[in-house]
Protein backbone atom coordinates (compact mmCIF):
# COMPACT_ATOMS: atom_id res chain seq x y z
CA UNK A 1 0.00 0.00 0.00
CA UNK A 2 1.58 3.26 -0.75
CA UNK A 3 2.41 6.07 1.83
CA UNK A 4 -0.48 8.62 0.44
CA UNK A 5 -3.08 5.96 0.50
CA UNK A 6 -2.05 5.40 4.13
CA UNK A 7 -2.31 9.08 4.69
CA UNK A 8 -5.63 8.96 3.00
CA UNK A 9 -7.28 5.96 5.23
CA UNK A 10 -5.77 7.46 8.68
CA UNK A 11 -7.44 10.77 7.93
CA UNK A 12 -10.59 9.37 6.77
CA UNK A 13 -10.79 7.67 9.88
CA UNK A 14 -10.34 10.64 12.39
CA UNK A 15 -12.84 12.54 10.36
CA UNK A 16 -15.22 9.91 11.02
CA UNK A 17 -14.26 9.30 15.00
CA UNK A 18 -14.65 13.93 14.59
CA UNK A 19 -17.92 13.73 12.78
CA UNK A 20 -19.37 11.09 15.69
CA UNK A 21 -18.09 13.14 18.90
CA UNK A 22 -19.90 16.70 17.70
CA UNK A 23 -23.16 14.50 16.62
CA UNK A 24 -23.56 12.89 20.21
CA UNK A 25 -22.25 16.60 21.70
CA UNK A 26 -25.10 17.96 19.92
CA UNK A 27 -27.96 15.37 20.17
CA UNK A 28 -27.02 16.13 23.99
CA UNK A 29 -28.98 19.55 23.18
CA UNK A 30 -30.92 19.18 20.83
CA UNK A 31 -31.84 16.41 18.29
CA UNK A 32 -29.98 13.41 16.52
CA UNK A 33 -28.82 16.08 13.22
CA UNK A 34 -25.56 16.22 11.42
CA UNK A 35 -24.70 19.83 11.30
CA UNK A 36 -23.57 21.37 7.99
CA UNK A 37 -20.49 23.35 9.21
CA UNK A 38 -18.87 19.60 9.75
CA UNK A 39 -19.66 18.25 5.91
CA UNK A 40 -18.22 21.61 5.03
CA UNK A 41 -15.12 21.02 7.18
CA UNK A 42 -14.55 17.58 5.47
CA UNK A 43 -15.15 18.60 2.23
CA UNK A 44 -13.01 22.08 2.17
CA UNK A 45 -9.89 19.88 3.35
CA UNK A 46 -10.08 17.34 0.86
CA UNK A 47 -11.90 19.30 -2.18
CA UNK A 48 -9.82 17.32 -4.12
CA UNK A 49 -11.36 14.24 -3.26
CA UNK A 50 -15.02 15.14 -2.60
CA UNK A 51 -17.18 17.51 -4.17
CA UNK A 52 -19.15 20.15 -1.37
CA UNK A 53 -22.41 19.13 -2.77
CA UNK A 54 -21.89 15.05 -1.89
CA UNK A 55 -24.30 14.41 1.24
CA UNK A 56 -21.88 13.26 4.48
CA UNK A 57 -21.20 9.58 5.30
CA UNK A 58 -23.75 9.03 8.19
CA UNK A 59 -23.13 5.56 8.78
CA UNK A 60 -21.51 5.77 11.52
CA UNK A 61 -24.09 7.82 13.31
CA UNK A 62 -25.37 6.33 16.36
CA UNK A 63 -28.56 7.84 17.63
CA UNK A 64 -28.67 8.56 21.62
CA UNK A 65 -31.00 7.58 23.88
CA UNK A 66 -33.62 10.12 24.70
CA UNK A 67 -35.48 10.72 27.57
CA UNK A 68 -39.43 9.95 27.44
CA UNK A 69 -41.89 12.08 28.78
CA UNK A 70 -44.27 9.08 30.44
CA UNK A 71 -44.05 8.84 34.66
CA UNK A 72 -42.32 6.36 36.09
CA UNK A 73 -45.02 3.97 36.80
CA UNK A 74 -46.01 4.02 32.91
CA UNK A 75 -48.58 6.12 30.46
CA UNK A 76 -51.09 7.95 32.32
CA UNK A 77 -52.69 8.07 28.37
CA UNK A 78 -52.67 4.75 28.00
CA UNK A 79 -54.03 3.57 31.18
CA UNK A 80 -57.11 5.85 30.83
CA UNK A 81 -58.12 4.60 26.92
CA UNK A 82 -55.74 2.41 24.69
CA UNK A 83 -52.06 2.82 23.64
CA UNK A 84 -51.26 3.92 20.13
CA UNK A 85 -51.88 1.61 16.91
CA UNK A 86 -47.90 0.90 15.23
CA UNK A 87 -49.23 0.29 12.27
CA UNK A 88 -50.97 3.52 11.87
CA UNK A 89 -48.21 5.34 13.46
CA UNK A 90 -45.57 3.82 10.52
CA UNK A 91 -48.51 4.53 8.01
CA UNK A 92 -48.44 8.15 8.91
CA UNK A 93 -44.32 8.23 8.84
CA UNK A 94 -44.20 6.03 5.75
CA UNK A 95 -46.27 9.05 3.97
CA UNK A 96 -44.65 11.86 6.04
CA UNK A 97 -40.77 10.87 4.52
CA UNK A 98 -41.95 9.36 1.24
CA UNK A 99 -43.00 13.02 0.54
CA UNK A 100 -40.43 15.00 -2.38
CA UNK A 101 -40.66 17.73 -0.25
CA UNK A 102 -40.00 16.34 3.11
CA UNK A 103 -36.86 14.50 1.31
CA UNK A 104 -35.53 17.54 -0.51
CA UNK A 105 -35.95 19.79 3.17
CA UNK A 106 -34.09 17.25 4.80
CA UNK A 107 -31.34 17.26 2.72
CA UNK A 108 -30.83 20.88 2.62
CA UNK A 109 -30.79 20.38 6.53
CA UNK A 110 -27.79 17.65 5.73
CA UNK A 111 -30.42 14.67 6.85
CA UNK A 112 -29.61 11.77 4.62
CA UNK A 113 -32.39 8.65 3.67
CA UNK A 114 -30.33 6.94 6.54
CA UNK A 115 -30.95 9.50 8.84
CA UNK A 116 -34.46 9.47 8.27
CA UNK A 117 -35.05 5.71 8.25
CA UNK A 118 -33.16 5.58 11.76
CA UNK A 119 -35.13 8.40 13.33
CA UNK A 120 -38.38 6.65 12.14
CA UNK A 121 -37.69 3.51 13.44
CA UNK A 122 -36.76 4.69 16.89
CA UNK A 123 -39.97 7.38 17.06
CA UNK A 124 -41.83 3.66 16.59
CA UNK A 125 -40.12 2.17 19.51
CA UNK A 126 -41.20 5.01 21.56
CA UNK A 127 -44.67 4.91 20.53
CA UNK A 128 -46.43 6.48 24.11
CA UNK A 129 -50.60 7.06 23.53
CA UNK A 130 -52.63 9.78 21.84
CA UNK A 131 -53.36 11.78 25.25
CA UNK A 132 -49.73 12.16 25.87
CA UNK A 133 -49.71 15.09 23.59
CA UNK A 134 -51.97 16.70 25.64
CA UNK A 135 -49.26 19.38 27.92
CA UNK A 136 -47.84 19.82 24.19
CA UNK A 137 -51.69 20.77 22.79
CA UNK A 138 -51.86 23.76 25.87
CA UNK A 139 -48.64 24.59 25.22
CA UNK A 140 -49.98 25.70 21.93
CA UNK A 141 -53.42 26.75 22.83
CA UNK A 142 -52.02 29.13 25.19
CA UNK A 143 -49.63 30.58 22.46
CA UNK A 144 -52.57 31.78 20.09
CA UNK A 145 -54.91 32.27 22.90
CA UNK A 146 -52.74 33.92 25.62
CA UNK A 147 -56.31 34.53 27.99
CA UNK A 148 -56.22 30.87 28.57
CA UNK A 149 -53.88 32.21 31.58
CA UNK A 150 -56.36 34.40 32.75
CA UNK A 151 -59.32 32.44 32.93
CA UNK A 152 -59.35 32.61 37.12
CA UNK A 153 -59.49 36.53 36.31
CA UNK A 154 -62.48 36.33 34.24
CA UNK A 155 -64.41 33.64 36.28
CA UNK A 156 -64.10 36.00 39.20
CA UNK A 157 -64.67 39.65 37.59
CA UNK A 158 -68.42 37.41 36.04
CA UNK A 159 -69.44 36.01 39.30
CA UNK A 160 -72.75 38.06 39.89
CA UNK A 161 -73.82 35.67 43.06
CA UNK A 162 -73.49 38.76 45.54
CA UNK A 163 -74.27 41.54 43.98
CA UNK A 164 -73.95 43.34 47.18
CA UNK A 165 -70.68 43.51 47.35
CA UNK A 166 -69.99 45.12 44.57
CA UNK A 167 -70.75 48.30 46.71
CA UNK A 168 -67.82 48.56 49.08
CA UNK A 169 -68.38 52.70 49.54
CA UNK A 170 -72.52 51.49 50.95
CA UNK A 171 -71.52 48.50 52.26
CA UNK A 172 -69.16 50.66 54.25
CA UNK A 173 -71.96 52.63 56.06
CA UNK A 174 -75.31 51.45 57.85
CA UNK A 175 -77.67 52.85 55.47
CA UNK A 176 -81.48 53.46 56.84
CA UNK A 177 -84.08 51.86 54.38
CA UNK A 178 -87.33 53.57 54.36
CA UNK A 179 -90.13 52.17 52.64
CA UNK A 180 -93.33 54.10 51.59
CA UNK A 181 -95.95 51.67 50.02
CA UNK A 182 -99.06 52.58 48.18
CA UNK A 183 -101.43 52.60 45.27
CA UNK A 184 -101.46 55.37 43.23
CA UNK A 185 -102.58 58.91 44.50
CA UNK A 186 -101.92 57.84 48.26
CA UNK A 187 -99.20 60.90 48.76
CA UNK A 188 -96.55 57.88 48.95
CA UNK A 189 -93.91 59.83 46.97
CA UNK A 190 -94.55 63.53 48.28
CA UNK A 191 -93.59 62.40 52.05
CA UNK A 192 -90.51 60.97 50.75
CA UNK A 193 -89.73 64.52 48.41
CA UNK A 194 -90.57 66.37 51.59
CA UNK A 195 -87.62 64.72 53.20
CA UNK A 196 -85.32 64.85 49.89
CA UNK A 197 -85.74 69.06 49.99
CA UNK A 198 -84.95 69.00 53.94
CA UNK A 199 -81.89 67.23 53.83
CA UNK A 200 -78.12 69.07 52.59
CA UNK A 201 -77.84 66.42 49.99
CA UNK A 202 -80.12 63.91 48.17
CA UNK A 203 -80.56 62.41 45.08
CA UNK A 204 -83.99 61.70 43.20
CA UNK A 205 -84.17 58.68 41.28
CA UNK A 206 -87.13 58.24 38.40
CA UNK A 207 -88.00 55.64 36.01
CA UNK A 208 -88.88 58.92 33.55
CA UNK A 209 -86.99 61.64 31.97
CA UNK A 210 -90.23 63.73 32.41
CA UNK A 211 -90.33 62.75 36.97
CA UNK A 212 -86.61 63.94 36.88
CA UNK A 213 -87.73 67.18 35.12
CA UNK A 214 -90.50 67.49 37.14
CA UNK A 215 -88.40 67.05 40.77
CA UNK A 216 -85.52 69.17 39.25
CA UNK A 217 -88.53 72.08 38.94
CA UNK A 218 -89.95 71.36 41.70
CA UNK A 219 -86.90 71.53 43.55
CA UNK A 220 -85.47 74.97 42.32
CA UNK A 221 -88.79 76.53 42.82
CA UNK A 222 -88.42 75.30 46.60
CA UNK A 223 -84.98 77.04 46.73
CA UNK A 224 -82.98 73.99 46.86
CA UNK A 225 -80.75 74.34 44.24
CA UNK A 226 -80.65 70.96 42.15
CA UNK A 227 -79.05 69.47 39.08
CA UNK A 228 -80.81 67.41 36.58
CA UNK A 229 -78.82 64.07 35.16
CA UNK A 230 -80.76 62.15 31.84
CA UNK A 231 -79.20 60.02 29.50
CA UNK A 232 -80.13 63.05 27.27
CA UNK A 233 -78.76 65.69 28.99
CA UNK A 234 -76.74 67.54 32.05
CA UNK A 235 -78.16 70.67 33.49
CA UNK A 236 -76.50 72.90 36.26
CA UNK A 237 -77.90 75.03 38.53
CA UNK A 238 -74.11 76.65 39.10
CA UNK A 239 -73.22 78.97 36.60
CA UNK A 240 -69.49 77.39 36.60
CA UNK A 241 -70.62 74.02 36.04
CA UNK A 242 -70.48 72.74 39.82
CA UNK A 243 -72.47 70.08 41.17
CA UNK A 244 -75.35 70.99 43.36
CA UNK A 245 -76.04 69.23 46.79
CA UNK A 246 -79.39 67.94 45.25
CA UNK A 247 -79.80 65.64 42.17
CA UNK A 248 -82.75 64.79 39.87
CA UNK A 249 -81.75 62.15 37.44
CA UNK A 250 -82.77 59.05 35.71
CA UNK A 251 -82.50 55.81 37.60
CA UNK A 252 -79.81 54.67 35.55
CA UNK A 253 -78.00 57.39 35.66
CA UNK A 254 -77.38 57.71 39.34
CA UNK A 255 -74.08 57.89 41.23
CA UNK A 256 -73.26 54.87 43.27
CA UNK A 257 -69.74 56.40 44.36
CA UNK A 258 -70.94 60.25 45.75
CA UNK A 259 -72.49 60.29 49.30
CA UNK A 260 -75.63 61.67 50.06
CA UNK A 261 -77.56 62.46 52.91
CA UNK A 262 -81.39 61.52 51.51
CA UNK A 263 -81.65 59.49 48.64
CA UNK A 264 -85.10 58.72 47.03
CA UNK A 265 -85.74 55.74 44.74
CA UNK A 266 -89.53 55.88 42.77
CA UNK A 267 -91.32 53.48 41.49
CA UNK A 268 -89.53 50.13 43.19
CA UNK A 269 -91.72 48.13 41.76
CA UNK A 270 -89.93 48.01 38.77
CA UNK A 271 -87.33 46.54 39.94
CA UNK A 272 -88.65 43.48 38.44
CA UNK A 273 -88.55 44.61 34.96
CA UNK A 274 -86.58 42.12 32.76
CA UNK A 275 -85.54 45.02 30.69
CA UNK A 276 -84.28 48.01 33.11
CA UNK A 277 -85.35 45.93 36.47
CA UNK A 278 -81.37 45.96 37.15
CA UNK A 279 -80.75 49.83 37.67
CA UNK A 280 -83.83 49.89 40.79
CA UNK A 281 -81.34 46.49 41.73
CA UNK A 282 -77.99 48.72 41.63
CA UNK A 283 -79.60 52.03 43.09
CA UNK A 284 -81.05 49.75 46.05
CA UNK A 285 -77.71 47.99 46.81
CA UNK A 286 -75.80 50.70 45.63
CA UNK A 287 -76.51 54.20 46.78
CA UNK A 288 -73.92 55.38 49.52
CA UNK A 289 -77.12 57.29 51.40
CA UNK A 290 -77.05 57.59 55.17
CA UNK A 291 -81.31 57.26 54.07
CA UNK A 292 -82.66 55.58 51.49
CA UNK A 293 -86.45 56.25 51.29
CA UNK A 294 -87.84 53.62 48.62
CA UNK A 295 -91.25 54.65 47.11
CA UNK A 296 -93.86 51.97 45.49
CA UNK A 297 -96.49 49.12 45.60
CA UNK A 298 -96.69 46.94 48.59
CA UNK A 299 -96.40 43.83 46.61
CA UNK A 300 -92.74 44.75 46.56
CA UNK A 301 -92.39 45.17 50.59
CA UNK A 302 -91.13 41.45 51.55
CA UNK A 303 -88.67 41.26 48.35
CA UNK A 304 -87.54 44.54 49.35
CA UNK A 305 -86.86 43.46 53.08
CA UNK A 306 -85.56 40.19 51.82
CA UNK A 307 -82.71 41.76 49.54
CA UNK A 308 -81.60 43.91 52.18
CA UNK A 309 -80.72 40.78 54.37
CA UNK A 310 -77.77 40.82 52.18
CA UNK A 311 -76.42 43.64 53.46
CA UNK A 312 -77.30 43.64 56.95
CA UNK A 313 -79.72 46.80 56.64
CA UNK A 314 -82.93 46.95 58.18
CA UNK A 315 -86.47 48.09 56.55
CA UNK A 316 -88.70 50.91 57.84
CA UNK A 317 -92.47 50.62 56.09
CA UNK A 318 -94.92 53.41 56.16
CA UNK A 319 -98.11 52.49 54.52
CA UNK A 320 -100.52 54.92 53.11
CA UNK A 321 -104.41 54.78 51.00
CA UNK A 322 -105.11 56.01 48.53
CA UNK A 323 -106.77 60.17 49.15
CA UNK A 324 -109.34 59.42 46.39
CA UNK A 325 -111.62 56.71 45.44
CA UNK A 326 -112.14 55.46 41.63
CA UNK A 327 -114.65 52.63 40.52
CA UNK A 328 -115.30 50.12 37.80
CA UNK A 329 -117.86 51.34 35.37
CA UNK A 330 -120.73 48.89 34.51
CA UNK A 331 -121.39 50.09 30.96
CA UNK A 332 -118.56 50.35 28.35
CA UNK A 333 -117.84 53.19 26.17
CA UNK A 334 -118.55 51.29 22.93
CA UNK A 335 -118.66 54.74 20.61
CA UNK A 336 -116.36 57.99 20.27
CA UNK A 337 -119.83 59.75 20.10
CA UNK A 338 -120.07 58.64 23.94
CA UNK A 339 -116.58 60.75 24.82
CA UNK A 340 -116.86 63.44 27.85
CA UNK A 341 -114.81 65.96 29.06
CA UNK A 342 -112.11 64.52 31.12
CA UNK A 343 -111.68 61.19 29.77
CA UNK A 344 -108.71 59.53 29.04
CA UNK A 345 -108.36 56.95 26.22
CA UNK A 346 -105.55 54.38 27.19
CA UNK A 347 -103.84 52.85 24.40
CA UNK A 348 -101.07 50.30 23.73
CA UNK A 349 -99.53 51.14 20.41
CA UNK A 350 -98.99 54.24 18.17
CA UNK A 351 -100.75 53.58 15.68
CA UNK A 352 -104.06 52.78 17.75
CA UNK A 353 -103.05 56.75 18.81
CA UNK A 354 -102.98 58.21 15.62
CA UNK A 355 -106.23 56.21 14.39
CA UNK A 356 -108.18 57.44 17.20
CA UNK A 357 -106.77 60.95 17.21
CA UNK A 358 -107.89 61.50 13.71
CA UNK A 359 -111.27 59.86 14.45
CA UNK A 360 -111.71 62.20 17.75
CA UNK A 361 -110.91 65.17 15.22
CA UNK A 362 -113.34 64.10 12.40
CA UNK A 363 -116.00 64.62 15.14
CA UNK A 364 -115.00 68.19 15.74
CA UNK A 365 -113.50 67.81 19.20
CA UNK A 366 -109.91 68.43 20.16
CA UNK A 367 -107.59 66.31 22.08
CA UNK A 368 -104.09 66.22 23.51
CA UNK A 369 -101.82 62.99 22.61
CA UNK A 370 -99.17 61.71 24.96
CA UNK A 371 -96.99 58.72 24.57
CA UNK A 372 -93.52 57.11 25.59
CA UNK A 373 -90.96 58.74 23.36
CA UNK A 374 -92.45 62.20 22.92
CA UNK A 375 -89.61 64.74 24.52
CA UNK A 376 -90.39 65.81 28.39
CA UNK A 377 -91.29 69.73 26.85
CA UNK A 378 -93.75 68.37 24.48
CA UNK A 379 -95.30 65.85 26.91
CA UNK A 380 -95.92 68.96 29.61
CA UNK A 381 -97.34 70.92 26.69
CA UNK A 382 -99.82 68.74 25.90
CA UNK A 383 -100.52 68.08 30.10
CA UNK A 384 -101.04 71.56 30.49
CA UNK A 385 -103.33 71.99 27.40
CA UNK A 386 -105.24 68.84 28.57
CA UNK A 387 -105.69 70.44 32.65
CA UNK A 388 -106.49 74.23 31.47
CA UNK A 389 -110.29 74.30 32.37
CA UNK A 390 -110.31 77.25 29.64
CA UNK A 391 -108.90 75.85 27.18
CA UNK A 392 -111.14 73.74 24.75
CA UNK A 393 -109.22 70.25 24.16
CA UNK A 394 -110.96 67.79 27.16
CA UNK A 395 -110.15 64.37 25.82
CA UNK A 396 -106.43 62.50 25.97
CA UNK A 397 -105.39 59.86 24.13
CA UNK A 398 -102.13 58.33 25.48
CA UNK A 399 -100.36 55.45 25.83
CA UNK A 400 -99.60 53.36 29.66
CA UNK A 401 -96.96 56.60 30.00
CA UNK A 402 -99.54 58.24 31.65
CA UNK A 403 -99.30 55.98 34.43
CA UNK A 404 -96.13 57.18 35.96
CA UNK A 405 -95.19 60.90 36.22
CA UNK A 406 -97.72 63.17 35.09
CA UNK A 407 -100.43 64.91 37.15
CA UNK A 408 -103.60 64.73 35.24
CA UNK A 409 -107.90 65.83 35.23
CA UNK A 410 -108.65 62.58 34.69
CA UNK A 411 -112.37 62.24 35.37
CA UNK A 412 -112.61 58.40 33.33
CA UNK A 413 -109.70 56.18 31.94
CA UNK A 414 -111.05 54.06 29.08
CA UNK A 415 -108.70 51.39 27.89
CA UNK A 416 -108.89 50.73 24.29
CA UNK A 417 -107.44 47.41 24.65
CA UNK A 418 -106.33 44.97 27.18
CA UNK A 419 -103.53 43.65 25.38
CA UNK A 420 -100.03 44.87 25.23
CA UNK A 421 -97.20 44.08 23.24
CA UNK A 422 -94.33 43.23 25.56
CA UNK A 423 -90.90 41.57 24.14
CA UNK A 424 -89.70 38.18 25.93
CA UNK A 425 -86.50 36.54 27.16
CA UNK A 426 -85.98 35.81 23.78
CA UNK A 427 -86.11 39.42 22.84
CA UNK A 428 -89.04 38.00 20.46
CA UNK A 429 -92.58 40.50 20.52
CA UNK A 430 -95.74 38.97 22.15
CA UNK A 431 -99.34 39.89 22.92
CA UNK A 432 -100.13 39.61 26.11
CA UNK A 433 -103.47 40.64 28.63
CA UNK A 434 -102.01 43.40 30.96
CA UNK A 435 -101.03 42.87 34.67
CA UNK A 436 -103.23 43.45 37.49
CA UNK A 437 -100.41 45.71 38.83
CA UNK A 438 -100.16 47.51 35.08
CA UNK A 439 -104.13 47.93 35.49
CA UNK A 440 -104.26 49.69 39.14
CA UNK A 441 -101.13 51.61 37.76
CA UNK A 442 -103.26 52.99 34.86
CA UNK A 443 -106.67 53.37 36.31
CA UNK A 444 -105.11 55.08 39.51
CA UNK A 445 -105.02 58.38 37.03
CA UNK A 446 -108.30 58.67 37.21
CA UNK A 447 -109.65 61.39 40.03
CA UNK A 448 -106.02 62.68 40.98
CA UNK A 449 -106.08 64.34 44.63
CA UNK A 450 -106.58 67.80 44.22
CA UNK A 451 -107.73 67.94 40.91
CA UNK A 452 -111.01 69.01 39.46
CA UNK A 453 -112.24 65.61 39.71
CA UNK A 454 -112.74 64.02 43.27
CA UNK A 455 -113.41 60.49 42.04
CA UNK A 456 -112.57 58.29 39.23
CA UNK A 457 -113.79 56.33 37.00
CA UNK A 458 -112.30 53.38 35.20
CA UNK A 459 -114.12 51.54 31.98
CA UNK A 460 -113.36 50.06 28.54
CA UNK A 461 -114.46 51.27 25.18
CA UNK A 462 -115.39 47.66 24.12
CA UNK A 463 -118.03 45.75 25.75
CA UNK A 464 -116.70 42.18 25.98
CA UNK A 465 -113.56 43.88 27.60
CA UNK A 466 -115.18 45.09 30.78
CA UNK A 467 -115.54 41.74 32.62
CA UNK A 468 -111.91 41.12 31.84
CA UNK A 469 -111.27 44.48 33.31
CA UNK A 470 -113.00 44.05 36.21
CA UNK A 471 -111.56 40.52 36.77
CA UNK A 472 -107.56 41.88 36.53
CA UNK A 473 -108.93 44.25 38.56
CA UNK A 474 -110.31 42.64 41.44
CA UNK A 475 -106.84 40.11 42.00
CA UNK A 476 -104.45 40.88 43.96
CA UNK A 477 -101.23 42.22 43.28
CA UNK A 478 -98.45 39.31 42.61
CA UNK A 479 -95.68 39.84 45.42
CA UNK A 480 -92.54 40.28 43.09
CA UNK A 481 -89.81 37.69 43.94
CA UNK A 482 -86.95 38.71 41.62
CA UNK A 483 -84.67 41.60 40.72
CA UNK A 484 -83.23 42.27 37.76
CA UNK A 485 -79.62 42.03 37.49
CA UNK A 486 -76.64 42.05 34.37
CA UNK A 487 -73.27 42.89 34.63
CA UNK A 488 -72.11 46.62 35.59
CA UNK A 489 -69.55 48.68 33.27
CA UNK A 490 -66.94 48.21 35.63
CA UNK A 491 -66.93 44.39 34.85
CA UNK A 492 -67.12 44.83 31.01
CA UNK A 493 -64.22 47.54 31.70
CA UNK A 494 -62.49 44.87 33.29
CA UNK A 495 -63.43 41.99 30.41
CA UNK A 496 -62.10 44.35 28.05
CA UNK A 497 -58.50 45.00 29.61
CA UNK A 498 -58.39 41.09 30.05
CA UNK A 499 -59.50 40.38 26.18
CA UNK A 500 -58.56 43.48 23.99
CA UNK A 501 -59.41 42.42 20.82
CA UNK A 502 -63.06 41.94 21.49
CA UNK A 503 -65.90 43.79 20.85
CA UNK A 504 -68.48 45.59 23.34
CA UNK A 505 -71.61 43.31 21.75
CA UNK A 506 -68.77 40.24 22.57
CA UNK A 507 -68.13 41.25 26.20
CA UNK A 508 -71.11 41.40 27.22
CA UNK A 509 -72.50 38.34 25.40
CA UNK A 510 -69.43 36.70 26.80
CA UNK A 511 -70.55 37.73 30.48
CA UNK A 512 -74.35 37.20 29.65
CA UNK A 513 -74.56 34.05 28.49
CA UNK A 514 -71.35 32.09 29.06
CA UNK A 515 -70.27 32.75 32.38
CA UNK A 516 -74.02 32.71 34.42
CA UNK A 517 -77.15 31.43 34.64
CA UNK A 518 -80.44 33.21 33.62
CA UNK A 519 -81.25 32.53 37.64
CA UNK A 520 -78.43 33.33 40.04
CA UNK A 521 -79.56 31.71 43.21
CA UNK A 522 -78.41 33.81 46.19
CA UNK A 523 -80.17 31.52 48.67
CA UNK A 524 -83.02 29.15 49.02
CA UNK A 525 -84.85 31.93 46.59
CA UNK A 526 -84.46 33.20 43.58
CA UNK A 527 -83.82 36.41 44.31
CA UNK A 528 -81.75 37.49 40.72
CA UNK A 529 -83.54 37.54 37.57
CA UNK A 530 -80.72 38.31 34.53
CA UNK A 531 -82.39 40.99 32.70
CA UNK A 532 -82.43 41.49 28.65
CA UNK A 533 -79.92 43.36 27.15
CA UNK A 534 -81.66 44.71 24.37
CA UNK A 535 -79.18 47.64 23.67
CA UNK A 536 -76.31 44.83 22.39
CA UNK A 537 -78.22 45.79 19.14
CA UNK A 538 -77.77 49.56 19.51
CA UNK A 539 -74.02 48.63 19.89
CA UNK A 540 -73.99 46.84 16.37
CA UNK A 541 -75.50 49.49 14.89
CA UNK A 542 -79.19 47.38 14.01
CA UNK A 543 -81.72 49.19 15.69
CA UNK A 544 -82.00 52.86 17.34
CA UNK A 545 -85.15 53.24 19.25
CA UNK A 546 -85.25 56.38 22.54
CA UNK A 547 -85.87 55.09 25.66
CA UNK A 548 -88.14 57.38 28.19
CA UNK A 549 -85.12 57.11 30.70
CA UNK A 550 -82.03 58.12 28.23
CA UNK A 551 -80.97 54.28 28.87
CA UNK A 552 -80.30 54.50 25.13
CA UNK A 553 -77.37 57.05 25.53
CA UNK A 554 -76.42 55.41 28.24
CA UNK A 555 -75.89 52.07 26.52
CA UNK A 556 -73.40 53.65 24.15
CA UNK A 557 -71.79 55.53 26.97
CA UNK A 558 -71.14 52.50 28.65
Amino acid sequence: MSVHRCVYLLSRSHIRYRVCARTAAVANNTTLRPTRRTSENVSSRHSSSYSSSRPPDTSLFVPLTVKSDEVSNGSVGEELTQPLDRSELLKVLNRFYKRKEMQKLAADQGYTHHIILEVSGILLDFVCHIDDIFPYFMRHAKQIFPMLDCMDDLRKISDLRVPANWYPEARAIQRKIVFHAGPTNSGKTYHAIQRFLAAKSGVYCGPLKLLAHEIYEKSNDAGVPCDLVTGEERIFVDQEGRTSGHIASTIEMCSVTTPYEVAVIDEIQMIKDPARGWAWTRALLGLCAEEIHVCGEAAAVDFVTELMYTTGEEVEVHNYKRLTPFSVSNHAVESLDNLKPGDCIVCFSKNDIYSISRQIEVRGLECAVIYGSLPPGTKLAQAKKFNDPDDPCKILVATDAIGMGLNLSIRRIIFNSLVKPSVNEKGERELDTISTSQALQIAGRAGRFRSVFKEGEVTTMQRDDLPVLKEILGKPVDPIETAGLHPTAEQIEMFAYHLPQATLSNLVVGLNIQHYPRIISLTSNHLYLKCSLSFLFLCTGYICESCTSGWTLLCLQH
